[in-house]
């Protein structure tokens, strides 16, 4: 069935599926979903698989129409947000499976998760310049990923980068050369990931998240209650 399925938990594994046709764009009820899940994962979740069916992995997502209204640009760009902001937050680890192409909120998307893994032939671009905008949601976070330099490139031409130029950036943590490949490296990846702790995942993704967010020093001084409380809950699950 088309559009957004998000299958039950098999051995700790949740996978969103994403089907909308030649482009694989997002609409808001699909994040709002995908929301509701990051955030209050179901009982025994562990890793989520985010993947696309056809040839593309998403090139964004649908615009509200016509409209420009202030109420209905904000309140989009407020969803679009919460989306970035639950695959921060969430304890889950997420997995883009990428098997085509992205663009602009799609490059997003698996930016956001935890592991990317990519086919050779895919491309990544963020094209919003060519409809007059500049895509503020994605310069809150691109520079921090790639550096202001590149971000700026990227984001003022609209290039199109191989996949290999994306693994060097950093927006990937791998590239395979085909859909069978890249289906068995997730699965490789994904058991490696099941075979740890989703306890020190979780504690992992939320010591990267509070200590990207301050200095060198106060990092420092922020990991040794970290390290003690980490000690105390050993062997926990």
């Amino acid at each position: 069935m088309a559009g957004l399925s998000i299958s039950p938990v098999t051995d700790g594994v949740l996978v969103a599926e994403l089907d909308r046709g030649p482009d694989n764009l997002w609409t808001l009820a699909d994040l709002r979903e995908l929301v509701g899940v990051l955030e209050a994962p179901p009982e025994g979740a562990h890793v989520l698989r985010v993947r696309s069916v056809g040839e593309a992995f998403c090139r964004g997502r649908e615009r509200g129409g016509t409209s420009t209204a202030p109420g209905v640009v904000r309140g989009e760009a407020e969803t679009l947000v919460a989306v970035t902001r639950a695959f921060r937050r969430t304890r889950l680890v997420t997995v883009a499976e990428v098997q085509g192409d992205a663009a602009g909120f799609g490059v997003g998307v698996l930016a956001a998760c935890d592991v990317a893994v990519a086919v050779a032939d895919a491309r990544f671009s963020f094209p919003e310049v060519g409809i007059g905008l500049a895509p503020a949601l994605v310069l809150a976070w691109l520079p921090r990923k790639i550096g202001e330099r590149q971000a700026f490139w990227l984001t003022a031409t609209g290039e199109q980068v191989p996949a290999a130029r994306a693994l060097e950036l950093g927006l990937l943590n791998a590239v395979v050369g085909t859909a069978d490949e890249l289906r068995k490296d997730v699965d490789e990846r994904v058991a490696q990931l099941r075979a740890r702790s989703p306890r020190v995942h979780a504690d992992i993704k939320d010591m990267l998240r509070a200590f990207g967010a301050v200095g060198d020093d106060q990092a420092l001084d922020m990991s040794i209650d970290r390290l003690v409380v980490g000690s105390l809950r050993r062997g926990e699950e």
